[in-house]
């Protein structure tokens, strides 16, 4: 696993999560800190379930410690790219907390449908029939 890669995911993550670059760059810094000084889940084969897991939870406690502003219209430049265009920031600040999540993951962080399965609770199929489902309904609204 490249830690570098993964870092850089995991901070994306966490900026769309909190939504603001200082928080998230705290949050990520923690996620590593805590999967460092844990031994019992490095080695287990899980890593990024692991990862995501820890990222998730602690991006859960921050949201609930202050409250999360809209996201600002100059995104960092480091997340520039054609996803984020204004029409799909748009959509994408319409769908679910989770939705939006499910997204962000899969088609951004590209993490394999195995770890997701995992760290929603849900079987593969299942969830990829609802990220399906949710990617057409995103597809329609832009070209509608």
């Amino acid at each position: 696993m490249d830690i570098e890669e993964q870092y850089s995911r995991i901070y994306r993550y966490c900026y769309f999560r909190l939504r603001d670059r200082h928080r998230a760059e705290d949050i990520t810094q923690e996620t590593f800190l805590r999967w460092f000084a844990s031994d019992t889940y490095r080695d287990t084969g899980r890593t990024l379930q692991y990862l995501y897991t820890i990222a998730q939870n602690l991006c859960a406690d921050e949201s609930r410690r202050q409250h999360t502003e809209p996201l600002p219209e100059d995104l960092p430049t480091e997340l520039n790219d054609p996803l984020l265009s204004l029409a799909l920031q748009s959509e994408l600040d319409k769908l679910s907390q989770e939705d939006r999540e499910l997204v962000l993951l899969r088609v951004v962080n590209e993490v394999p449908m195995g770890v997701l399965s995992k760290l929603y609770g849900m079987s593969r199929f299942a969830l990829y029939r609802r990220l399906q489902g949710i990617l057409k309904r995103l597809r329609e609204r832009l070209e509608g």
